[in-house]
């Protein structure tokens, strides 16, 4: 079978692609993937695809823009182009955009099937599962996201536990050769490299400089280390501030390298240090081990590396991590909250060093994957039992078969570990969601056999009113994107809205009882 994947996001997110890629290959398919074509050249980087195609997303919006008509006949080509060379049976999608749904439209035949996000013949979203709409609501529940992005692709392209890790190829053209030059520059006395990606997508969610600065000394100072700056272009100005302070030996590559050699430099490092980057998940996938930041917005649960035994570190702050869009009252505290003797003693760990020291004001996690085979965290500074933690774990029992669709398998006792103001808080939004759910299975009922406006107009304030309940909730707000994202798209599909509110009402109860 024929599988092309579409992924039209960015560099971090196209290596995370290699899970779902893996699993396709080891069920003895052909895998096909339209990407960006500014990022074409990270896929020789990516282990198992058959065939690349590069989609010219600025040439077709600039194309739109000078004439529409060539821009159609443009993106006409380029289907005809796949068809002729990889006729997919199955086109799975992995991008919730508006161009990307069209675009797997466009690219699945009439007797093929579309996986993941796409629209329906009037042009409507018409996702596949209830995995593909979580993962495109699960950015608004920034404080306890329960599924790595790994994950969620894996299991929003239909696989099971297949593909489970993050093993990326490893080209045998490695420009070995011009990284050697670049890496002469090392004192003869040096005992190895760490590589530190000082960038991230945006300022709050960037480690100081100082503090990359002070890691690399004492990382020189201790076992002799020295540090390779990484980067684009663009961020050549942040080597400048490194290069300012530093009183020791380091090598400057930001700006200097094609992906292939970055990946060649990033094999030949003991350790990377980093904010939550695109990097990031390259070392992860090459297997070098990783010590990563995470500020603001970005928080390991989701976007942690994709392999075991590498260290998360963020800070223990209550508002961490903080919402999308929210002004930060605190100064951006948290981006000072981690300090570098954290993140060498999480350097210390990932080679090989298992006499870990606690650092006050920071959680540290070590990643692993469970017995679900699903990534997770497990902490090394004492927060596996905090209510943060603990409603992860909870609600990662739960969704997990909710959005499989089978039944819940009991209580996990994890309810009663919660503190008694959380899980208060908790069941009441709970129950009063259970209370609204059978109201409205109710009202649809009745609606079914006389459907008179009255009964519409209160089976749609019912609807709304559930919708309030939950999105009131700091930790059930998930839930009620969902609900609204689901139960909209049954449009006039009265039957399907009936189901999907008993589904909604089975995981409530259940989640209810384990309270209770």
């Amino acid at each position: 079978m024929n599988v092309l994947i579409i992924n039209l996001t960015r560099f971090g997110d196209l290596i995370q692609t290699q899970p779902v890629i893996s699993g396709y290959k080891s069920r003895g398919h052909r895998v096909g993937l339209v990407c960006l074509e500014n990022f074409a050249s990270a896929t020789a980087l990516l282990d198992g695809v058959d065939h690349v195609f590069p989609f010219p997303g600025a040439g077709l919006l600039a194309g739109i823009d000078a004439d529409w008509r060539d821009a159609v006949r443009d993106s006409h080509q380029f289907r005809i182009d796949i068809f002729s060379s990889f006729l997919p049976d199955r086109t799975v999608n992995l991008t919730p955009s508006t161009a990307s749904r069209l675009l797997a439209f466009d690219l699945t035949p009439e007797n093929g099937t579309t996986i993941g996000f796409s629209v329906d013949e009037f042009g409507f979203n018409a996702d596949t599962s209830s995995w593909a709409a979580f993962l495109q609501m699960a950015g608004s529940n920034r404080g306890s996201s329960p599924f790595n992005i790994c994950d969620l692709f894996r299991r929003t392209a239909g696989l099971g536990i297949e593909g489970n890790s993050l093993q990326l190829a490893v080209p045998d053209d490695l420009p070995v050769a011009g990284v050697d030059g670049l890496l002469i520059q090392a004192p003869e006395d040096y005992t190895g490299f760490v590589a530190l990606q000082m960038g991230a997508s945006e300022d709050r969610r960037r480690w100081p400089i100082t503090h990359f600065v002070q890691t690399a000394r004492m990382l020189w100072e201790r076992d002799h280390l020295v540090s390779i700056l990484l980067g684009t272009k663009s961020e050549v100005a942040l080597g400048e501030r490194f290069e300012a302070e530093a009183d020791f030996p380091f090598i400057n590559c930001i700006g200097a390298t094609s992906l292939t050699e970055l990946a060649c430099l990033l094999v030949r490092c003991a350790v990377l240090v980093t904010n939550d980057t695109g990097t990031m998940h390259l070392a992860a996938g090459l297997g070098v081990p990783v010590c990563a930041v995470f500020l603001a917005t970005a928080q390991p649960w989701d976007t942690g590396p994709y392999r075991d035994g590498n260290i998360c570190l963020e800070p223990e702050m209550d508002c961490h991590p903080c919402e999308f869009g929210k002004i930060c009252h605190l100064s951006e505290e948290c981006r000072w909250a981690v300090t570098p003797e954290a993140m060498c003693a999480a350097v210390k760990i990932v080679l090989g060093d298992d006499d870990f020291n606690v650092v006050p004001g920071v959680r540290t996690w070590r990643t692993r994957t469970g017995a679900d085979g699903f990534m997770g965290l497990e902490s090394l500074s004492g927060h596996d039992l905090s209510d943060r933690v603990l409603w992860i774990r909870l609600q990662r029992a739960y969704y997990l078969n909710f959005f499989d669709g089978i039944a819940c398998e009991g209580k996990t006792g994890i309810a009663g570990q919660l503190s008694p103001e959380v899980a208060c808080e908790i069941l009441k939004t709970l129950t009063n969601a259970h209370d609204m759910l059978f109201l409205l299975s109710q009202q649809g009922m009745l609606l079914q056999k006389n459907p008179r406006p009255q009964a519409k107009t209160k089976f749609l304030a019912s609807w709304q009113r559930l919708q309030n309940i939950l999105a009131a909730s700091d930790h059930l707000n998930i839930l009620g994107l969902l609900w609204m994202f689901e139960s909209q798209r049954c449009g006039d599909n009265f039957a399907s809205l009936l189901i999907l509110t008993d589904r909604y009402r089975t995981l409530i109860s259940s989640m209810r009882d384990e309270f209770m």
